[in-house]
């Protein structure tokens, strides 16, 4: 058995209306305690660069972000080999106080949707207004009764983060929403 990691779905794309694409191995690190204390500002920012997302937003320093998911959960991306020592930093940092630090990287599938329509495919999974979303906003819905966390990570472009073990329903579920000729029709 090799112990090299890889990705829910290596490579797996689907070109559609929009592109579907896995993203590939990501870094990510669950943190939960009071994301509104100064000991958690203090240690986010430390390890990250990154500031506190307000609700329901994505901040970005070079190549990490921090994502808000709850009142009392943040979502931190890395770069995949970083993500064990950054979650032991953080440990380190937070030694004390309410909260945990998990790193679910390997837990979790990534996809990516580019184009103009990336929004019109997952509204036909999701309910929520996609195109009320700009840049660095993220939600927490269901796409398809499959737990998901969303954002708006570039200009025509979404990702898409949920649980590994269903990786490849999600990715079919994607790539049917973006089939060529299932675009939504605007009816005057």
């Amino acid at each position: 058995m090799s112990d090299m990691a890889v990705s829910a779905l290596p490579g797996a794309s689907y070109a559609g209306f929009v592109t579907v694409a896995e993203a590939g191995l990501r870094g990510m690190i669950s943190l939960r305690g009071d994301v509104a204390a100064g000991w958690m500002t203090d240690a986010v920012v430390a390890a990250t660069g990154c500031a506190i997302p307000a609700q329901r937003r994505v901040e970005r320093a070079g190549d990490m972000a921090v994502a808000w998911m709850s009142y009392d959960e943040l979502l931190i991306l890395c770069d995949y080999a970083a993500a064990p020592a950054l979650a032991a930093k953080l440990g380190d940092l937070l030694s004390g106080q309410f909260a945990t630090v998990a790193n679910v990287s390997d837990a979790r599938a990534v996809f990516t949707l580019t184009g103009a329509q990336a929004g019109d495919a997952l509204a036909k999974l999701c309910p929520v207004d996609f195109g009320t979303l700009r840049e660095g906003d993220i939600r927490r819905t269901r796409a398809a009764q499959v737990a998901a966390a969303i954002w708006v990570s570039g200009p025509e472009e979404m990702t898409l983060v949920c649980f590994r073990s269903v990786g490849q329903y999600m990715f079919y579920l994607l790539s049917r929403a973006s089939a060529p000729g299932s675009e939504p029709k605007l009816y005057a």
